[in-house]
Parts: structure tokens; C-alpha cells; sequence
């Protein structure tokens, strides 16, 4: 009679690595590489920040007036101060080999510019460059001469 037929054998699906000498990728050997390397890079980045911190503690307790004097003249001019010097405007000189520009902001000056001549090194800026640079540095952005005096400086070491 009715015989129940055999079960149909399906195909096999093979799910061995193609080249046998290639061993296969191990999933969890990737992610502990992986978490290693983070670990390493964090581990990097902690040291970094830790070695900043205890040089900088080490300034401030070994030469706290000195660094604080140091931190207060290189602050920035203040606004009557900037606006004492000079200013001027720019005329073409006449042979245009000798044209220059202003070394904050990369722009040849034009016939007309405003520009601001630093006293103590003379060199020349758009006013509104020079005039931003000065209000955090106290210092030419060209050559670092400072332009405001030591005296407050001798001042603090004398105490």
C-alpha cells in the first residue's frame, strides 16, 4: 500500500574554508586585538595629560611669581594702550618689487589701508589684524618683540 517514501536528501551545504591553508578568522581573537589597541591609545592619551598636569603644577610651585609675571606681560595690551599707537595709511612707494603685506592676515596693502607701525621694531599690519592680535598677545606676531616694559616684571622678582 501506501509506503512512506524516503526522506529527500538535501544538498550539502558546505561550510569549510575554501584554501586549507588558510586557517579561518577568528571573531574573538579580532576583538580583544581591537580592545588592546583601545586600551593602548587611551592609556597613551592618560600619560600625555597626566605628564602636562604635573609640569605645569611643578612651574607654579617651584616659580610661582616669575611664571605668573611671565603670563601677565604676554596677556594682551589694553584697549587705551592699542589704540596709542600709531597709525598711518598706506601709499604704494612706487616700484612694485617693494610691495609688502601684513603678515597676519596674508594681504598685500592697497593704496588707502589703514595700517598700524609697531614702535619699538616698526614693522606694519591692517589695523583691524594687529588690533585683534594685541588685545590677547603683548607681543609683535613678526619678530615677538614686546611692546609693553619689563618693569612690572623686575618689579615682582624684587619681592
Amino acid at each position: 500500500m501506501d509506503e512512506p517514501l524516503p526522506p529527500t536528501q538535501s544538498p550539502m551545504v558546505s561550510t569549510t574554508h575554501l584554501d586549507p591553508y588558510e586557517p579561518p578568522l577568528d571573531f574573538n581573537a579580532v576583538v580583544i586585538v581591537a580592545a588592546m589597541l583601545c586600551a593602548l591609545v587611551c592609556a597613551l592619551g592618560l600619560n600625555s595629560m597626566l605628564q602636562c598636569v604635573v609640569r605645569c603644577t611643578r612651574r607654579a610651585v617651584t616659580e610661582p611669581v616669575e611664571w605668573a609675571a611671565s603670563r601677565h606681560l604676554n596677556s594682551g595690551l589694553k584697549k587705551k594702550d592699542m589704540v596709542a599707537l600709531p597709525t598711518s595709511t598706506y601709499a604704494t612707494s612706487g616700484s612694485p618689487a617693494s610691495t609688502s603685506g601684513c603678515a597676519i592676515c596674508l594681504a598685500d596693502f592697497l593704496d588707502g589701508d589703514k595700517i598700524r607701525v609697531l614702535p619699538k621694531c616698526n614693522h606694519r599690519f591692517h589695523v583691524g589684524c594687529i588690533d585683534t592680535w594685541l588685545l590677547s598677545h603683548s607681543s609683535c606676531p613678526t619678530c615677538r618683540d614686546r611692546l609693553k616694559s619689563n618693569d612690572s616684571l623686575d618689579i615682582v622678582t624684587a619681592l
